[in-house]
């Protein structure tokens, strides 16, 4: 078969336009053996394959722009496709539209509109006409349709109907195409057409797409078939905007679960969800934490599994069923006891939770070998399910999830690890109950959000940036990890010192050599839950803020990768360059009296040697150590010595030979900056300003661009970038090329000319919300700051005047009602923020209702709802207004 592909494209000069497809006269889909085709003409490039029909069932494929020095553009979408059994022995015109990357109409074809929202689509019957014979076959796009409408086509061709709109020829769907098969061997070239909307009930023409009449010249050698994908319509149909709520699992309230949130509660706050209008519910991280078996385990950004769920959102009675209620039935107490507290107790939630799961296993496991679908699951998830299960064996064996100082297995091996889990051991119940966990974990969320999806709801999820140093990931692939360093984010007003996650960062080149083999199953394990996520701190993929492990705040770290500056630059800036003064800590007697007050003679005795740190602390890890070890609670000492540590100016390139430097973060608040004469404080924040705002963006753009398209390329579902911070020029422009929607937060607006957001003024491609989990709800910031709160009252919400002593419900519904009517294709809130509208529903206590404080490393996860989600629901007067000022606001 005779394959002619026309793409229409307009290059610039050095550019070649690829076609890459799933045969091997098409590279394999392998894009660095793609055809290339040649240029045409202004509008065209050409070229053509011969390929072998016998054994292929469809042709699959797409172009590619290359350009020297660049990376490649691979155009969205893996969705032309030609049965190559309908056209066997044919030649073949495929004449093509290019489909950008960032076209906004790409994201009406991802897994929550396809799947969910617009799954009912049109229900219009077209009846299009079918020729038997059939020379042209055309294709369109056109996602956004109101009900009884389709698409149709209109030309200056007889079979076009001659430009008639009484009776247009309308197209009928198949997967993402709207298609129309027509026979114009008759018709005088060039054919000039248009796509319009037809409606099938008024069996009326509505409108033709905006634009040009489209033109198909005369073929320079005729095909037997030609098939024209002619990209999107162009109707101005409007867009989608949709709201949604949300909250952790664990801050659910339910009057059947058991002292936390469980995934059989996702129902009740779906039904919630549809009472009100709202179209999406948003969770925090899902996966399963048990690494200290404390309440420090309650943080859901370090999982030990980037694959597991957790335990404590199992619901026992379901699990249990009617043969098995003597496990449940003696826990009625401790549940009751649990349900009544107004905060998440953890550590009791999830030691009965085990206890109960371990005894259901037992009395389940001889059924469970004879479960097919149990086998099903257990063989498409052994990849992660069983190094899971061992690892979880192996911590509680050691009484530590710190594989490091395992007496065995510390370092994994897939062959010793099959042997520790093999069903002929003794310890294998051990083992097994955790499979047995998973599966039901995985039946009880599934079945929530098929549920939601049921509901016209789209379940959407969180995708943590980093892993925990002591997971199963890091214990069996420790090559994709940097386990040297420590991932955090630079100092912002709500963590001054910056923050310290503790993960390990990412080894992306070793990550890259198996085409990130490891983020694809990570996606599709996510797909089979949700429909969207959310990526925490999409500006690691730009660069990461790495921490030394001798560190313990996040001030110290600098971000890799990064350009250096090399020593000469300084240099050519007039700075006489002091290695001592610039990268070791600047120690004064004024700054210790400054630091430690009343204190200082015994600070200098026990750490200091004249002006020089101690060997043994001169680290923060040291000195941290030393506190621990010696039960010393003074933490304005602890403090203090960490201060003086970080009073530095530049950091060194390890093994650069004191050649390239790194600035340190917010140099200019260091006394030792401050110390230095005018002139080298001006030259050095000239180089500072670069280093950090100009230098790095092209750097930056390039490093997102080898990772962020080949991983959104693994998953079709919606991808939301949590984009605040240091967010770096380049970052706007690739999640805009990428259709990655951004974060925006009326309180952190990312021009820094403007104190507050406007949500009217947000991108269609985002997510407006007045607060996140990681900042107070619109209560709680209302008296944090009264001249900010102030300002917001006059300039925001046009009010003049004193602004409200606290966060009147009148007040709280005007910030959710800007929210509500922003362009955002998604306007979602936390659940306290809804209810902060009513007198009657609201917390007593604003203070109560921030899930988590970033400032503090050691936070307790805990909040959970005031009100169970069954009296919520019950709320029909609330529901029903906000679910009226939902819609009035077109979502």
């Amino acid at each position: 078969m005779l394959v002619h592909f026309y793409i229409r494209f307009s290059t610039k000069f050095g550019q070649t336009i690829y076609v890459c497809g799933n045969v091997p006269e098409l590279g394999n889909n392998d894009t660095d053996k793609a055809v290339p085709l040649n240029y045409l003409n202004n509008n065209f490039w050409d070229g053509e394959i011969n390929i072998e029909e016998k054994k292929l069932e469809s042709l699959q494929y797409k172009y590619i722009l290359k350009e020297s020095g660049k990376e490649d553009i691979i155009e969205f979408g893996d969705d032309r496709l030609i049965d190559i059994q309908t056209y066997k022995g044919l030649n073949i015109d495929c004449i093509d539209t290019w489909q950008s990357t960032s076209d906004y109409r790409n994201n009406f074809y991802t897994q929550p509109f396809q799947n969910v929202l617009l799954q009912h689509g049109t229900k219009a019957k077209p009846n299009a006409k079918k020729a038997k014979q059939y020379t042209h076959e055309f294709k369109i796009k056109a996602p956004i349709l109101n009900e009884g409408e389709v698409p149709c086509i209109i030309g200056s061709a007889a079979e076009l109907t001659g430009w008639s709109t009484m009776n247009p020829t309308l197209l009928t769907k198949n997967n993402n195409w709207w298609q129309v098969k027509l026979n114009l061997e008759k018709s005088h070239f060039p054919v000039q057409y248009k796509y319009g909307i037809y409606n099938t009930k008024t069996k009326q023409f509505v409108k033709y797409e905006d634009g040009d009449n489209r033109v198909l010249a005369a073929p320079q050698q005729p095909a037997q078939k030609n098939i024209l994908h002619d990209g999107y319509a162009n109707f101005d149909n409007g867009v989608f905007r949709g709201a949604g709520v949300a909250i952790p699992v664990f801050s659910l309230r339910s009057k059947n679960s058991f002292g936390t949130g469980e995934f059989t509660d996702i129902k009740l706050l779906v039904d919630w969800a549809k009472q009100t209008g709202l179209k999406l519910i948003q969770l925090l991280p899902i996966n399963d934490t048990i690494a200290t078996n404390t309440w420090a385990d309650s943080y859901p950004y370090a999982a030990i599994s980037a694959f597991a769920l957790h335990p404590l959102y199992l619901n026992l009675q379901q699990v249990a069923g009617k043969n098995n209620l003597s496990v449940i039935n003696p826990l009625q107490k401790k549940q009751k006891q649990l349900n009544a507290l107004t905060e998440v107790d953890y550590e009791q939630a999830i030691k009965f939770k085990l206890l109960a799961i371990k005894e259901l296993y037992l009395l389940q496991k001889e059924l469970l070998k004879e479960d097919k679908e149990y086998n099903k699951f257990f063989n498409e998830n052994r990849h992660w399910l069983i190094p899971y299960a061992a690892f979880c064996y192996l911590r509680d064996k050691n009484n530590t999830s710190n594989f490091a100082t395992w007496k065995s297995n510390s370092k994994y091996t897939q062959a010793a690890i099959h042997r520790l889990v093999s069903p002929t051991q003794k310890h294998y119940n051990e083992i097994a109950v955790h499979y047995f966990t998973q599966y039901y974990l995985h039946l009880q969320l599934k079945e929530a959000t098929a549920y939601a999806h049921k509901n016209d709801i789209v379940v959407k999820g969180d995708l943590p940036i980093g892993i925990y140093r002591n997971s199963v990931d890091a214990w069996v692939a420790p090559e994709l990890y940097n386990m040297d360093a420590q991932a955090g984010a630079p100092p912002d007003d709500f963590a001054v010192k910056g923050q310290n996650w503790g993960f390990p960062t990412y080894n992306w080149s070793k990550m890259q050599e198996d085409n990130y083999n490891w983020w694809r199953q990570r996606f599709q394990q996510m797909s089979n839950y949700f429909d969207a996520f959310r990526i925490d701190h999409i500006l690691g993929f730009f660069r990461i803020w790495s921490i030394p492990l001798n560190a313990v705040e996040g001030i110290l770290g600098k971000f890799v990768p990064a350009l250096p500056i090399y020593i000469n630059e300084f240099e050519e800036k007039g700075i006489q360059f002091n290695y001592e003064r610039f990268c070791k800590p600047f120690i004064t007697d004024a700054i210790l009296h400054q630091t430690f007050g009343e204190d200082v003679e015994y600070v200098k005795n026990t750490f200091f040697n004249g002006l020089q740190l101690k060997d043994e602390f001169n680290a923060q890890r040291k000195v941290d150590e030393y506190f621990k070890a010696n039960n010393i609670e003074n933490v304005k000492i602890k403090i203090g010595l960490f201060d003086i540590i970080s009073n530095i100016i530049l950091i060194e390139e390890e093994g650069s030979d004191r050649q390239k430097y790194h600035f340190r973060i917010a140099v200019a608040n260091t006394s030792s900056y401050q110390n230095l004469d005018w002139n080298t404080q001006k030259q050095l924040e000239i180089l500072y300003t670069n280093y950090f705002y100009h230098k790095q963006d092209e750097f930056w753009k390039k490093e997102a661009m080898y990772k962020l398209p080949a991983i959104k390329h693994s998953t079709n579902m919606l991808i939301c970038g949590e984009d605040l911070g240091m967010v770096p020029h380049c970052v706007p422009e690739v999640m805009q090329e990428l259709n990655i929607l951004s974060l925006e937060i009326q309180r952190m607006p990312k021009n820094p000319k403007t104190e507050f957001f406007n949500p009217k003024e947000a991108p269609y491609l985002s997510v407006v919300t007045p607060s996140t989990h990681d900042m107070s709800t619109i209560r709680g910031w209302w008296t944090e700051d009264k001249s900010k709160t102030q300002r917001f009252y006059n300039t925001i919400l046009n009010h003049e005047g004193q602004a409200p002593e606290t966060c009147a419900t009148w007040v709280n519904n005007e910030v959710v009602m800007q929210h509500l009517y922003s362009p955002a294709m998604w306007s979602i809130f936390q659940l306290q923020d809804i209810l902060g509208t009513s007198e009657s529903l609201r917390r007593e206590n604003a203070n109560e209702e921030q899930i988590n404080v970033p400032a503090n490393p050691n936070h307790y996860w805990r909040y959970r709802m005031h009100i169970a989600l069954e009296d919520l629901i019950k709320e029909k007067a609330f529901n029903t207004d906000f679910k009226k000022a939902v819609i009035e606001a077109g979502r």
